[in-house]
């Protein structure tokens, strides 16, 4: 599943091509994609006419604002993607929806195991519709905080730490990829104990956090094997070739040659090495 950086690059990328740009038609061909609205006629009729005056970022949900004062949510969950494309460009297999701009051009959104979804709600009843959205935690990146800040939150929460950094009520928008990532820069395992951290542990997690979200985010993001993330242009994010221990099973650790172990925690792979990380 896309996590921050992936959606932050989609955001960022969406907030350049489409704001401003006015919504002339839409076409729905698989009604799972727009599961929450009775009919197709019903989703498009919420749309059409409306201008795009915005696009933010809710954890791992896209919030695309309109002139009505309606927000049309997108959530990509595990393959979903939004593809910019003219109207002249062939239409890709497992394309359920298509919007259709003044301007010219369209926004595609394509999805094979049809997990993710779009549907536009009044923009004071997003939390009834989407009642987590209440419940995120700090956006690392929309919500900058001192280590200070970072380090009583990582206190008041007794856990590990890959599940500390995993928790969307704590922190949103961070996955299995990027708690990897995050704890290898720390040089900390995943599952020590958040209340067992010196002052400068806190500080180097701290940094680790922030330093690996913005460089995915430099990089497009990371594109796995299953190449089911790509941009807004169809590319794929380069970072996974930065990563230091996600997918590395058995190849030599970047810092110190030895092996990244492969192993299972509450049920998520995890990759790390046994020596950088203690």
């Amino acid at each position: 599943m896309p996590e921050l950086p992936e959606v932050e690059t989609i955001r960022r990328e969406l907030d350049r091509d489409i704001v401003g740009k006015r919504i002339k038609t839409v076409e729905v061909t698989n009604n799972r994609s727009i599961r929450r609205h009775a009919s197709r006629k019903q989703f498009a009729s919420k749309l059409v006419g409306t201008k795009v005056t915005g696009v933010e970022r809710k954890g791992k949900y896209l919030l695309i604002r309109l002139d009505s004062g309606d927000v049309l949510v997108a959530h990509l969950g595990m393959s979903g993607q939004l593809l910019r494309a003219a109207n002249k460009d062939p239409v890709e297999k497992h394309t359920h929806v298509v919007i259709g701009f003044t301007q010219g051009g369209q926004l595609r959104f394509v999805d094979p195991r049809t997990f993710g979804e779009l549907f536009v709600t009044a923009a004071d009843e997003l939390t009834n519709e989407i009642p987590e959205l209440a419940e995120l935690g700090i956006d690392p990146i929309g919500e900058p905080m001192s280590w200070v800040d970072f380090g009583r939150l990582l206190l008041t929460h007794r856990t590990k730490l890959k599940s500390f950094l995993m928790d969307q009520r704590i922190l949103a928008g961070i996955g299995n990829i990027y708690s990897d990532e995050i704890l290898f820069a720390a040089g900390l395992r995943y599952d020590r104990q958040t209340d067992s951290l010196s002052t400068q542990e806190i500080r180097r997690l701290y940094r680790a956090l922030v330093e690996t979200l913005h460089d995915a985010i430099k990089y497009g993001g990371s594109t796995l094997s299953d190449a089911q993330y790509v941009d807004t242009f169809g590319q794929a994010g380069e970072y996974q070739e930065h990563h230091k221990v996600y997918d590395r099973e058995k190849q030599a650790c970047r810092r110190c040659r030895s092996p990244i172990v492969k192993t299972k925690f509450q049920g998520r792979t995890t990759f790390y090495c046994p020596q950088c990380q203690v």
